[in-house]
């Protein structure tokens, strides 16, 4: 193991100084260190030294009410500074993010009270916890993480050429109660989260299976008024012994045109609405290659299968049709 770094996650009470209200995620990491900060894409984090400074995303200027840098809010009943912008760094479903060091973090969990370390012997072990007191100072001097203080991850860069695995069995192995996750594992954990275990991922399927039914019950209906504008030519051909299988590549070729016709501007449209939504709102469409072309092959099924329900209708004309009046 190369490097190791403490990351404190915790929540709070964002009131502006306007006193609009909001909840917050506050992250607490070291400014110094390699493995978070880079991530903020700023060039200087010491602002997050001084104590009670917190770092916002642009995205999120609106929903905490503050516009410029310098300006006071509370989280809880502790009063913090806004020092600095980054951007790119919100998650789309989740509240405000606040990034700031592991001692501002720690002050501001706590509500700004001054821990003291409590030593006992319990069954033969000598166990240290922190007591928190209330203090009567409005701000407290931040004080630095102890051994006992609670943290939520810890940040570990493998040394170069190690065996990950191997690392991550060490790692569990010497801290009991403890996994062990990499980059890949703990980003699918994630997605799993969102996907499985909230009603986002419930609520983005079936917005996604209406507009695959929604889809080809449209391109089914316009298939088949085609099909009833041109049923004598359909008939003419079926009565010069034309197979339906020539028949049937006809509507299927006219559904293939239309999965092209709609997903070439649709995935256009996409692009820019990403590229809007990235700008205005700090919030990231990903469509990558591989989605673009599965979305692409679904479009076609779509389209296709809306075409066999066309089809039906000249199975069953008569080709007599041609030389009635």
């Amino acid at each position: 193991m190369q490097q190791a770094e403490a990351l404190l996650l915790t929540g709070g009470i964002w009131r502006s100084p306007e006193g609009a209200i909001t909840t917050i995620r506050l992250f607490g990491f070291d400014p110094g260190g390699q493995l978070f900060g880079p991530a903020l894409g700023m060039n200087d984090l010491s602002v997050l030294n001084s104590h009670y400074t917190v770092i916002a995303d642009k995205s999120n200027t609106d929903s905490l009410d503050i516009d410029r840098l310098g300006e006071t809010a509370n989280i809880g009943p502790v009063a913090v500074r806004l020092v600095g912008l980054t951007q790119d760094t919100q998650s789309i479903a989740s509240s405000p993010y606040l990034f700031t060091s592991l001692e501002n973090a720690k002050a501001i969990s706590t509500g700004g009270r001054t821990a003291s370390l409590n030593c006992r012997v319990q069954n033969g072990e000598f166990l240290c916890t922190n007591v928190y007191e209330q203090t009567t100072e409005a701000n407290p001097a931040p004080t630095p993480l102890t051994a006992t203080d609670p943290i939520t991850y810890v940040l570990v860069r493998a040394e170069p050429g190690q065996d990950v695995e191997n690392l991550k069995q060490q790692l569990e192995a010497s801290l009991p109660n403890t996994q062990a996750y990499t980059r890949d594992e703990m980003a699918s954990l994630t997605r799993s989260y969102w996907v499985r275990r909230t009603g986002i991922g419930f609520i983005l399927g079936l917005g996604a299976t209406v507009g695959v039914v929604v889809g080809m019950v449209i391109v089914g209906q316009i298939l088949y008024s085609s099909v009833s504008d041109h049923l004598k030519e359909f008939a003419t051909l079926k009565a010069m012994g034309v197979s339906d299988r020539v028949v049937y590549s006809i509507i299927i070729r006219q559904a293939l045109w239309m999965s092209v016709l709609g997903y070439v501007p649709s995935l256009a449209l996409c692009l820019g609405l990403g590229m809007w939504t990235f700008a205005t709102q700090g919030i990231m469409i990903l469509i990558t290659p591989l989605t673009a072309t599965v979305i692409f092959g679904i479009t076609v099924s779509m389209c296709v299968g809306s075409a066999l329900f066309a089809t039906q209708k000249i199975t069953r004309v008569d080709p007599a049709i041609v030389f009635k009046s």
